[in-house]
């Protein structure tokens, strides 16, 4: 076999990793269609290149309105690799004790809400410390981890704890410690890794059970689709409609932000 032959037989044990996790799969879409049937909002957060499967999950053809989508650019933005706003930044603010906390102090979290923290190691003190204020919230949470790699992995934090110990749900990519996954003769170190394709399998298999699950509630979602499939009128109206949703239900999230007690309207 060639390596492009290895490593699409590779992505095909990946795949069959993700199908056998069907019941969990189903287990955390049931509670992100109950945070979106109660007009809340599923948070996703991923630092580095699991901003991947955050933008994968919303907003994006195929994709509905319920998901806040939290991106930070200190802690995502690749591109310039070196220099001013280098990889080499964004990896070490991933571990900075407290950044979670500040993050998470723009919303006012409610614990009709669900979230969803991307790691492949499960090790970065942000995503880690993220989930941990969830739970603490009684915020249900699910991640998506690459079991064999956090399990070689060590933790950044001093206690130990890994992603998976703030985890209600665990789901894994199914990739290989290391993650790369093509041994190359003469050359040391792998290439191609494989959990993204494994965490994009989850975020669409999650996707497509929250939308059917929406749609049996009698609550169809707002899909984001193409007009070449629906006729661009129909597409057009999709796209107004599941952004103006969006903006309803992130509202919700500032509306008493820095409030420790509220009064009653009306």
């Amino acid at each position: 076999m060639n390596v492009t032959e290895i490593y699409i037989e590779k992505c095909r044990t990946i795949a069959a990793i993700v199908e056998a996790q069907q019941e969990t799969i189903k287990k955390v879409a049931a509670i992100f269609a109950q945070t979106i049937l109660a007009g809340r909002m599923v948070h996703l957060f991923g630092s580095g290149h699991s901003r991947i499967m955050v933008e994968e999950m919303w907003p994006r053809y195929g994709s509905f309105p319920g998901f806040n989508p939290i991106v930070e650019l200190s802690l995502t933005y690749h591109n310039n690799v070196v220099g001013a706003n280098g990889q080499r930044q964004a990896m070490f603010l991933e571990n900075v004790p407290g950044l979670a906390d500040r993050i998470l102090r723009n919303f006012d979290l409610s614990d009709q809400d669900a979230a969803l923290i991307i790691s492949s190691s499960g090790t970065n003190i942000v995503p880690i410390e993220m989930a941990e204020i969830f739970q603490l919230k009684n915020i249900p949470v699910a991640s998506i981890i690459t079991k064999l790699h956090s399990a070689g992995s060590t933790s950044k934090r001093a206690d130990g704890k890994k992603l998976g110990d703030f985890s209600d749900y665990v789901l894994d990519t199914g990739a290989p410690l290391g993650d790369a996954m093509i041994k190359i003769e003469g050359l040391d170190t792998s290439v191609s890794p494989g959990s993204t394709i494994g965490g994009i399998m989850l975020i669409n298999c999650i996707k497509a059970e929250v939308a059917k699950l929406l749609t049996e509630a009698g609550r169809p979602p707002k899909v984001l689709s193409s007009g070449a499939i629906i006729g661009n009128e129909r597409a057009i109206e999709l796209f107004e409609s599941a952004y103006d949703e969006h903006a309803h239900r992130l509202s919700k999230l500032y509306k008493k932000v820095g409030y420790s007690s509220y009064v009653s309207e009306g």
